[in-house]
């Protein structure tokens, strides 16, 4: 006797759009910066701004503040082509890194500036100045400034997860986060120092002081000191075990925390120690450089090598290959490539290849990405940018096609 069983017929799933797996939590993200953002810069008008107008000598204090902003602002316009020019092979979007820019420099002082001036205070009552300056500058600076920071970096990891791919990634938003911090921190400090050289019967040496030791001398402190917070998050990216996820990224705000106290106790306790301290701290921020290259040389790797086997499949040929893995791609693709479409169609590829990545070492860990389901649109996307580059450049381009072995070269010389 034969038995018949019923079979439910299968219907195909629809396809997936990848732009709207994300779009929820990037609006998210959105109303988190915004609501941060409005909230850091009350708390920055009502700290600083009120009291210099309201103040006994509005000129003066306002005075002091604009010598502080011409003395920061343009030094910090200089810094941050530096983490930007390092990060060549995936740069990211301008708009994220101006996002991180901005919040460190309004959000993160905002609530920071508040926060230390109310526990310093606290410390003041007491135990007197001495002490609620060590409890402000101590303790309360290096938790609470390095969370706020932190915060910034956090919000890009989970909020844009699409442009948050890596250690790499991680370390230069914690940079233009911590940049934007010092920026607005140094007004601060110019514009007090400016204010007692303007009592000091025109005496500059407390301006010229501040500007050598913060603006020459340690620009990079807080760029450091975040960049562990951006390291614990970028490992935290990358991995695929829960519990490095998890403590990765409070290991690094540990870390930045302890760096951070160590620094401001001993400019607390002693302006020698600091002077001693320099040369330990600029072999540390040398150091730090050269693993950052290194780490960038190996995202460049990275990209290489899942998008080799896209010009085995006909999706990219030799040359573009070798244009989107150049530590010049930018410049390339602006001078050789047809200018803007040459840059996003680098964008494009590299964007595909840190995609395939991320999939793979999911699929490794047996864990889910939606990095996957962006592969076909990137491929798609090549296209299109191909096809812009001709029309910039007025010429056709060659196509790619399936890489086929010949006897006389079996195997690509490039793999």
């Amino acid at each position: 006797m034969v038995y018949l069983r019923r079979v439910t017929p299968q219907v195909p799933s629809p396809p997936v759009n990848p732009a709207a797996l994300d779009s929820g939590r990037r609006t998210a993200g959105c109303l988190f910066y915004a609501l941060g953002m409005v909230a850091g810069a009350g708390l920055l008008f009502f700290t600083f701004f009120v009291p210099a107008v309201v103040g006994d000598d509005p000129g003066r204090e306002l005075g002091g503040m604009f010598t502080g902003a011409l003395l920061a602002l343009p030094a910090l316009f200089l810094y941050v082509w530096i983490p930007w020019i390092v990060d060549r092979f995936d740069p990211e979007p301008l708009w994220t890194l101006l996002g991180a820019l901005g919040w460190g420099a309004i959000a993160a002082c905002g609530f920071s500036a508040v926060i230390n001036s109310t526990l310093g205070a606290i410390g003041t009552e007491l135990g007197g100045p001495q002490v609620g300056n060590f409890v402000s500058a101590c303790i309360s600076a290096p938790i609470f400034e390095e969370l706020f920071k932190g915060l910034g970096v956090a919000g890009i990891a989970w909020f844009l997860k699409r442009e948050f791919d890596g250690v790499v990634d991680g370390i230069i938003y914690a940079a233009f986060v911590a940049l934007g911090f010092a920026g607005v921190e140094n007004v601060i400090y110019y514009g007090r120092a400016a204010m007692q050289d303007m009592g000091a019967a025109g005496d500059a040496s407390a301006l010229a002081g501040t500007f050598f030791m913060r603006g020459l001398m340690t620009p990079w402190i807080h760029p450091l000191f975040t960049a562990m917070t951006g390291l614990g998050f970028g490992l935290a990216r990358e991995t695929t075990k829960g519990s490095v996820r998890f403590l990765a990224p409070l290991g690094g705000y540990v870390a930045a925390v302890v760096l951070h106290s160590i620094w401001n106790t001993a400019a607390t306790l002693s302006g020698m120690l600091v002077l001693v301290m320099l040369p330990l701290w600029f072999l540390f921020v040398t150091g730090f450089f050269v693993i950052v290259i290194v780490l960038v040389r190996r995202k460049g790797r990275i990209i290489r090598d899942h998008l080799k086997d896209e010009v085995l499949t006909g999706h990219l040929t030799l040359a573009e290959l070798e244009l989107v893995t150049s530590a010049f791609s930018w410049w390339q693709a602006t001078f050789t490539w047809g200018g803007a479409p040459a840059r996003r169609f680098v964008e494009a590829a590299s964007r595909l290849a840190l995609s395939k990545w991320h999939s793979r070492r999911a699929a490794q860990g047996h864990s889910q990405t939606i990095s996957g389901a962006f592969v076909a649109p990137l491929r798609k996307e090549l296209q299109q940018r191909r096809d812009e580059m001709a029309r910039s450049l007025g010429r056709a381009l060659p196509q790619p096609a399936p890489w086929r072995p010949t006897p006389e070269q079996p195997r690509p010389p490039w793999l």
